[in-house]
């Protein structure tokens, strides 16, 4: 079946409450198959005011309560999305600092909640 040659599944929200005809949470069953259910857990961008359209992820504000709701479901890893662009003059120092503090408190906040954060 799938579970030889797929590890790990990222989910979205919606996808980790669905269940089956039978009731069984989909979480359920991808851990029964030894299939890893994962979580996005960022809430898309945003521009950075004061730059050339860089943007900064979302989403720490409720991070704590949404991962330890995740892993009660089922979820055992993460997913946050982070944009850097590249070209003349950027990335600025701003948007490197505040990606890369974004990025520790996602990875210490999962880790407090027993996910591991993929960084």
């Amino acid at each position: 079946g799938l579970e030889k040659y797929i590890s790990g599944i990222i989910l979205f929200q919606e996808t980790v409450d669905q269940k089956t005809k039978e009731g069984t949470l989909f979480t359920e069953i991808l851990t029964k198959k030894g299939i890893l259910p994962g979580i996005k857990l960022d809430r898309g961008t945003r521009p950075i005011s004061g730059t050339n359209g860089e943007l900064h992820t979302q989403g720490l504000d409720d991070l704590e309560k949404r991962a330890a709701e995740f892993y009660s479901k089922g979820c055992r890893f993460a997913k946050w999305r982070c944009v850097l662009r590249i070209g003349a003059g950027i990335p600025s120092e701003l948007s490197v600092n505040l990606t890369a503090t974004t990025l520790a408190r996602y990875a210490s906040i999962c880790q407090a909640n027993g996910l591991v954060p993929i960084v």
